[in-house]
């Protein structure tokens, strides 16, 4: 059995200016490197054979962070990866998230993202992303797991890897919970450093066990 401790990335300063992050990246805050130093702090004793992450500067930066207060930081190794980055949002990537959020889910009688969230399944909201992109470059729902599952594919052939760390993203983790998780409102989101449950069982079953705990 696998255990999975999904953590989101300290705050960045898109972030703090509540725009829309995917792809485009941006720094740590001053108080996103002291929540992922917290995270580190908090999972300090957790004897993590591996650790991965998205490979956007954000999660990464997060993920080396917390390696450097683990209990096995002189041998743990970090693989940086693409499969675990956040959702591409297309043209709507830097935008004003109420706007954007509007944008995306007006056209199907949602205001707000929360409640959209609340209503909805997440596979049908990246399918609206999307739809609304002008350009269309934006991820839906299968573009997106094919990617992401991938991710779970190398998880799951890592041999005697018992406690993993993976540092990726806020819509990425309401997107596993919802897929993986059992009645958990994901209407609200990962707090950044917050910590995600997740385990695998040995024929790669995925079940989340907790969401957006700032301990282990």
């Amino acid at each position: 059995m696998k255990r999975i401790y999904i953590v989101r990335h300290g705050q960045t300063f898109i972030n703090r200016y509540n725009k829309m992050q995917g792809w485009c990246d941006t720094p740590l805050t001053t108080l996103g490197v002291e929540g992922a130093e917290e995270a580190g702090k908090n999972l300090a004793q957790i004897p993590f054979d591996i650790a991965l992450s998205s490979d956007l500067k954000r999660a990464s930066d997060t993920c080396e962070l917390i390696m450097k207060h683990n209990i096995n930081k002189d041998e743990l190794q970090h693989i940086a990866s693409p499969f675990f980055r956040e959702q591409f949002y297309g043209y709507f990537e830097g935008m004003d998230s109420e706007m954007a959020w509007r944008m995306i889910g007006g056209p199907h009688g949602y205001e707000d993202r929360h409640e959209m969230l609340k209503e909805e399944r997440i596979d049908t909201i990246k399918d609206w992303i999307k739809e609304a992109d002008p350009y269309h470059e934006a991820e839906n729902a299968q573009e997106y797991w094919e990617r992401v599952d991938q991710g779970f594919r190398m998880i799951s052939e890592l041999d005697g890897a018992e406690n993993i760390l993976l540092v990726t993203h806020g819509f990425t983790i309401r997107s596993i919970v919802d897929h993986y998780g059992t009645d958990i409102d994901i209407s609200q989101g990962p707090r950044n450093a917050s910590i995600t449950m997740m385990t695998m069982d040995d024929k790669g079953k995925m079940k989340i066990t907790s969401y957006n705990k700032m301990h282990a």
